[in-house]
């Protein structure tokens, strides 16, 4: 017992009572049901705090388990607080709900969803992290590092600072996998040139584009033509962190998008094949879909043929699709199209050898990642990419 010290009106000497404890939070919650539905309810109240929601379920066995666990996760919840019983699945609904989250982000957060599921925020740590390698990924724990950081540590973190940022967990702190810096990929003017030849009608202007402006295949997919200005030679596009960058257009891209023939919605439109009473045929969609992909997936079987066609390096992919019997093979260049972007700024290098000026052009964060592209593309070719980029 702990006491308090009072003073009696009739009597000088001091007297200690038992000091009085702080009830018990007041807590009645009931399985009930409604007579618009068979799905059971909750219903009831903790400290003044009205509960109201679904149980889930008809079954009054499986309601009445649910009730027993919420009751406590909600009496832990008010003596130790939030940080004591939100879900990884709880944190991962308000994180969807919270803005829009690219269809790739969703794909990794539903992988993640189903290993941690209602693990609570404050178990997942290191060990917990090294264990979700292990299932959540084709290769487990031999993974490569930068396959277990984008499908993995990513997306974690990101519901993890979420979910840190209202009080639901500890910011997290985890061991990052060290990538290996690779061999920065570029191709001179010639190859690109080669390249555009071989590709297919309707992606030449957007393989120009890239070529011509470092611009990220996500930032080039959602160019709207309301954000291009021809005359001025200046686009506008927007990073994945919704930062506004502007982009400067060479001839060489003015000309290839002036020969389009749409001038409102998005500037890029894919091609599908499409059944019809004559056999096969062809029409333009809307927009390519909006999976967040910065590495070229959304053009990856045409980016593949021209490659080939263009007889840039590459290996060839065979295997055989369950349930058949006979294999199928697919050209797997060593390019991808992300390295159109590598290339820009080789490029650019070359021309004006200002690092600031390519950094503040590509828009990128910080100067380390711009030092890679220094001294990678030789002087000879200044006046062929001059050329390529119709720079007289």
């Amino acid at each position: 017992r702990s006491y308090i010290h009072v003073r009696n009106p009739h009597r000088s000497k001091r007297h200690l009572l038992p000091q009085r404890m702080s009830p018990e939070p007041r807590m009645q919650i009931k399985v009930v049901k409604r007579s618009s539905s068979n799905t059971l309810y909750l219903r009831g109240s903790l400290n003044g705090k009205r509960i109201f929601e679904s149980t889930g379920t008809s079954d009054p066995q499986r309601a009445e388990e649910y009730r027993a666990k919420r009751e406590a996760q909600l009496w832990t919840e008010s003596v130790y607080g939030k940080k004591a019983v939100v879900t990884f699945s709880h944190a991962v609904a308000a994180y969807v709900e919270a803005e829009p989250r690219s269809d790739a982000t969703k794909a990794y957060l539903l992988r993640l969803l189903n290993y941690f599921g209602m693990t609570r925020l404050a178990d997942i740590n290191q060990t917990a992290l090294d264990e979700a390698y292990k299932v959540v990924l084709r290769d487990g724990a031999q993974a490569s590092p930068a396959t277990k950081v984008r499908s993995v540590l990513t997306p974690l973190r990101s519901v993890l600072e979420f979910a840190a940022i209202r009080q639901w967990c500890d910011r997290p702190a985890f061991d990052k996998p060290r990538i290996p810096v690779g061999r920065t990929v570029y191709l001179r003017p010639e190859q690109v040139r080669r390249l555009i030849d071989n590709a297919a009608p309707h992606l030449k202007p957007l393989l120009v584009f890239l070529f011509g402006t470092g611009a990220r295949m996500s930032e080039a997919l959602e160019l709207d033509w309301a954000c291009v200005d021809l005359r001025g030679g200046r686009a506008v596009v927007w990073q994945k962190q919704g930062n506004e960058r502007h982009i400067d257009l060479p001839p060489r891209v003015c000309a290839s998008l002036a020969s389009l023939p749409n001038r409102d919605g998005r500037v890029f439109r894919p091609v599908r094949a499409r059944k019809s009473r004559n056999g096969q045929g062809r029409e333009i969609g809307e927009a390519y879909s909006g999976n967040g992909r910065t590495s070229g997936g959304q053009i990856k079987s045409g980016w593949s043929v021209a490659c080939r066609k263009a007889g840039l390096p590459g290996h060839m992919r065979v295997w055989t699709p369950v349930g058949q019997e006979k294999p199928k093979s697919v050209f797997v260049p060593d390019v991808t199209p992300h390295d159109a972007r590598h290339t820009w700024a080789s490029w650019q290098y070359c021309l004006h050898k200002d690092l600031m000026r390519l950094k503040a052009d590509g828009g990128w964060g910080n100067i380390t990642t711009v030092t890679r592209y220094a001294k990678v593309m030789p002087d000879a070719y200044r006046d062929e990419i001059l050329e390529w980029l119709g720079i007289q």
